[in-house]
């Protein structure tokens, strides 16, 4: 399988250089991974990448708008179906997909795997050994999380797939897949290590949480990170070790300790 790079112009901070989209060609069939938003320039060199190569669909990891927007529009110039886990803001399957589901092109097979976490939606592809991660593994930096619960159990899971490579929906490819996933693992139970020691340090709200464990990071950070500290403290909730009354401001959600 060849696999080839085209960097969306979508540079910020959440999108770090840009969204990857990914191409895959098997023996001249191919298959488009995250396409990103809607930008005629990005559209028309992934046009022009894939040539005169079969298209068989165009995936999306998840519906974020820097991922989905330009699947479906892309599909229908390449006559093509857009594959995707569930509508999402500015795309609509036509081929919905989930856990276990394979995707041939060429020689090859792509399987795929739902990975909630970062999105309820979000799907990691799976060729041989290499994966796509889209967002839910990113090269050089950690990942915004929905669903803290689901997500470390997916990463938990990616421990026992025989791995080589990834390719993340942002930043570099990945050459040591298992060493940045038990970084990755790591990471999420020293910051819960630490939210839990603010909150037995009397840090009553997501606000007071974040103030004490990201006191390093610049403050136009804070509201990215009060969203990282909220899906810490549900899963402390899941785990039984904490209440949360959670507010229409997360900052303002408060936090008590369950204690034993």
């Amino acid at each position: 399988m060849e696999v080839t790079h085209l960097l969306a112009p979508n540079p910020g901070p959440y999108t770090g250089p840009g969204t990857n989209t990914w191409i895959l060609d098997s023996d001249g069939d191919v298959v488009i991974v995250d396409p990103g938003e809607i930008i005629d320039s990005h559209a028309e060199r992934i046009v022009a990448e894939v040539g005169g190569r079969t298209v068989t669909g165009v995936l999306v990891t998840h519906t974020h708008v820097d991922h989905a927007p330009l699947a479906n529009p892309l599909a229908g110039d390449l006559d093509v179906p857009a594959i995707g886990y569930a509508p999402g803001p500015m795309f609509e399957p036509d081929l919905r997909v989930g856990e276990g589901d394979t995707i041939a092109f060429g020689s090859e097979t792509l399987t795929v795997l739902h990975t909630p976490g970062h999105a309820d939606d979000h799907l990691c592809f799976v060729v041989g050994t290499e994966m796509f991660t889209g967002d839910h593994i990113m090269g050089g930096s950690t990942v915004m999380i929905q669903d803290l619960s689901a997500y470390m159990t997916q990463l938990e899971r990616m421990r026992d797939i025989v791995l080589t490579r990834l390719f993340p929906g942002h930043g570099p490819t990945i050459e040591n897949p298992h060493e940045v996933i038990d970084h990755y693992i790591d990471h999420r139970r020293e910051r819960e290590e630490q939210i839990l020691g603010a909150i037995r340090a009397g840090r009553g709200t997501v606000g007071d949480i974040v103030q004490l464990v990201y006191s390093d990071v610049g403050t136009e950070l804070h509201p990215l990170a009060a969203f990282s500290v909220g899906a810490h403290v549900r899963k402390l909730v899941d785990d039984g070790k904490v209440e949360f009354s959670e507010t229409e401001d997360l900052w303002d959600g408060i936090v008590h300790l369950i204690t034993t």
